[in-house]
């Protein structure tokens, strides 16, 4: 099955190491990025993934640069919607301006980027779409009104499209991860981070890489019979039903 698969936030944390499962399980990966030039160039050169830059929330960008990437690469076999920003504070005080970043870059990207690769996937009768959510999109969370409403919308978006998608060979599948030891957890003060553990069943924070393997198994063939399902990745700490 193999093919091409596009990561969206794909040269940092967890989306990188997704990116460099994927290459190593055959596909060929473009990684899309939107800020950091020297990070990008980084993961590039450590990992040989091809590396492009645009918003994820602009849409007409994303068209653009998906017909660049297929130029290069070939068409889109799988999609991993995993770009994400936050702009937490507690509602009553929250602007307009980090409502709209938030939901532009973590929900509206769902549209921009599917869209741009959901005809070309009905059209060759095969495709798979990965969209990370995230356990604040199924629990909520003091302080993230912005970013729970843009997970939750995620999982919405995903259950609706896998069953428009389901008879055309595509399956459409997300992933809630709880609290992932990446740069940005790590930018957390220290009791702060040891509060979170507190909370988690296994006694850990998450590796991106188990992200990573379950990305692996939902883009592959054993994954075929799995669509609209929501796959929660938090050690513990939140069991839901979906």
């Amino acid at each position: 099955m193999p093919g091409l698969a596009i990561v969206t936030g794909g040269t940092r944390g967890i989306g990188a190491a997704i990116a460099r499962l994927l290459k190593a399980e055959g596909w060929s990966v473009a990684a899309i990025y939107h800020g950091n030039d020297e990070a990008a160039e980084r993961f590039r050169r450590d990992s040989g993934v091809s590396v492009f830059r645009w918003d994820v929330a602009d849409e007409a960008a994303c068209r653009e640069g998906v017909a660049t990437v297929e130029a290069e690469h070939g068409p889109v076999g799988a999609l991993v919607n995993n770009a994400g920003i936050t702009r937490d504070g507690m509602f009553h005080r929250m602007s307009w301006a980090n409502w709209r970043a938030v939901l532009s870059t973590n929900l509206d990207s769902m549209f921009t980027m599917t869209r741009a690769v959901i005809e070309g996937m009905r059209a060759r009768q095969s495709g798979r779409i990965i969209n990370i959510s995230s356990i604040n999109g199924q629990k909520g969370q003091r302080g993230q009104v912005n970013y729970s409403a843009a997970k939750a919308g995620v999982i919405g978006f995903t259950k609706a499209l896998a069953l428009e998608n389901a008879s055309c060979g595509i399956t459409v599948n997300a992933i809630c991860p709880g609290y992932i030891d990446t740069d940005m957890v790590a930018a957390v003060p220290e009791d702060v981070r040891a509060g979170i553990v507190a909370e988690i069943p296994v006694g850990r924070l998450g590796q991106p890489e188990e992200v990573a393997d379950a990305v692996a198994y939902l883009s592959s063939p054993r994954a075929a019979f799995c669509t609209g399902a929501v796959l929660t990745l938090n050690g513990g700490q939140y069991i839901a039903n979906g």
